[in-house]
């Protein structure tokens, strides 16, 4: 399986996208990963205290040699994918969660890209991908009668990446239950680095209240 469609993508991908828009030229940056059986071109700001804050991952499969957007369907608890058929639509894609990052930052609502967003797009196939949940859903922490948080883990099917699902439910006053569900997506060698950050860090964790 050759990366060489990839590497010429990301080779040019720098240069188109200083022409998404103003806003982008002065914020974003971009940087590729080549390590995982997927690789992918991740797309970022630079915040104040020189952190990334990342608003979008383009995947390569090698095998179809094809790129793609992973998102997460709350309604059908789905992970699916955008594929883009080429650098045109790779730099719509950008452009797109690019101005929804913006405009969730400035209503401080940090929800996933909506599918929706990109099925504007030519050349756009949507379909979903396959989750191989490993382990039941845990629960990390409850709250009788008020709020439970869990979590479960899964395999991609076709990526082999890993797939931790947080769900919080919580109980309001008029006894509605409501239920918010995050997924984050990662490879096995992000796994071994978030693990070490965490482990060397419990010690400055507070209890959740």
């Amino acid at each position: 399986m050759s990366l060489e469609w990839f590497d010429r993508i990301s080779g040019e991908l720098q240069d188109h996208l200083t022409s998404i828009c103003d806003e982008y030229d002065r914020n974003g940056s971009m940087i590729v990963e080549r390590g995982s059986k997927h690789p992918r071109i991740e797309f970022y700001t630079e915040l104040d205290d020189h952190e990334r804050d990342y608003f979008a991952s383009v995947f390569f499969d090698p095998h179809n040699e094809e790129f793609y957007l992973e998102f997460f369907e709350q309604e059908l608890g789905q992970v699916s994918k955008v594929v883009l058929a080429d650098i045109e639509d790779i730099v719509d894609a950008v452009h797109e969660s690019f101005h929804i990052y913006l405009e969730e930052n400035e209503t401080e609502d940090k929800n996933d890209l909506d599918a929706d967003a990109l099925e504007e797009h030519d050349d756009v196939e949507i379909y979903e991908i396959d989750v191989d949940w490993e382990t039941p859903e845990v629960t990390a922490y409850m709250k009788e009668n008020e709020v439970e948080v869990t979590y479960q883990f899964g395999i991609v099917q076709e990526t082999g990446d890993g797939v931790l699902k947080r769900i919080n439910r919580i109980r309001t006053a008029d006894d509605d239950l409501l239920k918010d569900e995050t997924n984050f997506i990662f490879s096995k060698e992000e796994a071994s680095t978030i693990i070490a950050m965490i482990a060397s860090h419990m010690d400055k964790l507070s209890e959740m209240d």
